[in-house]
């Protein structure tokens, strides 16, 4: 992250005497990422995060990948799917995936958790297409709705509370830390005046919530292929304080502000985030190239070295046919795509779009799951001839 957050009470320094109204220490946490080299926050506790009234039996947890599927063009057609499960875990459905990165689609009926849940083994960006809500951590409250990209480092502990019965979302597991970009950022981290998106657009946690109460408090951890089942005495949101530059934090895809010119950009202009291994890029309401002999249809295009995703949030894209709000498409590396037929011609002329995609462009091969070939379009691949 690229700024400091302070929330609650903390003592004066670091690794020192921090005492609670009884005389009792304050159990401090230091939550880092890369060892001791990468951003971190302090958390102080009421009871030590150590501390485990019981471990259950661990569970099976994950996805295959069809890593024999033919070489070709894919549209995954989930735009008329309306549930993916009841609970905040088995509503997950994990479409496509590599060793660096998933997407998962989440519509659950559930509009609550009773339980909490960790990531141990990986970063996750939600991306929230229908719903609204609140996400709650050891970091505090932090508000969610339609539009928002949710950023949680791996091992908060969380739970969603949706206040919308309609819900609807991506789940992007990352094995390595989620980033803001790299070339938007100065020696120091700031965003930069060309970045399409500043600090002002970044919301972290509004309030803390200190949880004080004793009882049976039930956390879902998954690392390594499992589902491993803790259960403490005391609430994970039994902080007093913390700060850092770790925390969880949310960006409107609203807010990013897209970089036009007069003739068609190409997509890292839309890169609003950044990690080993893919980017993610965010296609926005725009206005199109002002050269006059202008094509604002995007051009063949020949993945030499990266596999592309889009997923289809809201709006007309030009370039395409047949697809729907909460599609999917993937054009793998080897294979050349682009507009469809009639589709270049027709947009000499417009001058803007209102579409909105989120695009996840992989540089090594991404694949589709066993549960996500239900959804594949079997006329897709044929779909640029006329």
């Amino acid at each position: 992250m690229a700024f400091y957050v302070r929330k609650g009470n903390i003592p004066p320094k670091r690794h020192t005497q921090f005492r609670q109204p009884d005389g009792s220490l304050y159990a401090e946490e230091l939550v880092s990422s890369l060892g001791f080299s990468g951003i971190y926050s302090n958390l102080y506790h009421i009871n030590p995060p150590t501390r485990v009234k019981q471990i259950k039996k661990s569970v099976a947890y994950g996805a295959k990948p069809d890593k024999d599927l033919t070489l070709q063009q894919v549209h995954l057609n989930t735009s008329g799917v309306k549930n993916t499960g009841s609970d905040f875990l088995d509503s997950r459905k994990v479409l496509l995936m590599n060793d660096d990165v998933s997407m998962a689609l989440c519509m659950p009926s559930r509009q609550s958790m009773d339980y909490y849940y960790k990531n141990a083994e990986a970063d996750e960006l939600l991306f929230i297409h229908d719903g609204s809500g609140y996400m709650y951590s050891q970091f505090g409250k932090l508000k969610i709705q339609a539009g928002d990209y949710v950023v949680i480092p791996r091992t908060t502990i969380y739970k969603l509370e949706w206040d919308t019965s309609e819900i609807r979302y991506l789940v992007i597991e990352s094995a390595s830390p989620v980033e803001t970009v790299s070339r938007y950022r100065n020696d120091l981290g700031q965003l930069l005046e060309h970045s399409p998106y500043c600090e002002r657009d970044i919301h972290p946690p509004q309030e803390l919530i200190t949880e004080e109460t004793k009882g049976d408090y039930h956390v879902k951890i998954k690392k390594g292929g499992y589902i491993h089942h803790y259960v403490y005495d005391h609430s994970p949101f039994d902080l007093v304080g913390w700060d850092g530059f770790l925390y969880p934090y949310t960006l409107s895809i609203h807010d990013f502000e897209p970089i036009t010119g007069r003739i068609h950009q190409p997509p890292p202009v839309h890169q609003t985030f950044q990690a080993a291994g893919y980017v993610i890029c965010s296609f926005v309401p725009r206005l199109f190239d002002y050269h006059p002999d202008a094509i604002p249809a995007p051009y063949n295009h020949s993945n030499i070295d990266s596999d592309e995703v889009l997923y289809y949030v809201e709006g007309n894209f030009m370039s395409r046919k047949g697809i729907d709000r909460g599609s999917f498409t993937l054009h793998p590396g080897g294979l050349p795509h682009g507009p469809h037929p009639g589709t270049v011609e027709k947009s000499i002329g417009a001058k803007e779009t209102e579409e909105l995609a989120v695009m996840l462009d992989t540089f090594r091969p991404l694949y589709v799951t066993e549960e996500g070939k239900e959804f594949m379009d079997k006329k897709y691949p044929m779909s640029w001839t006329e």
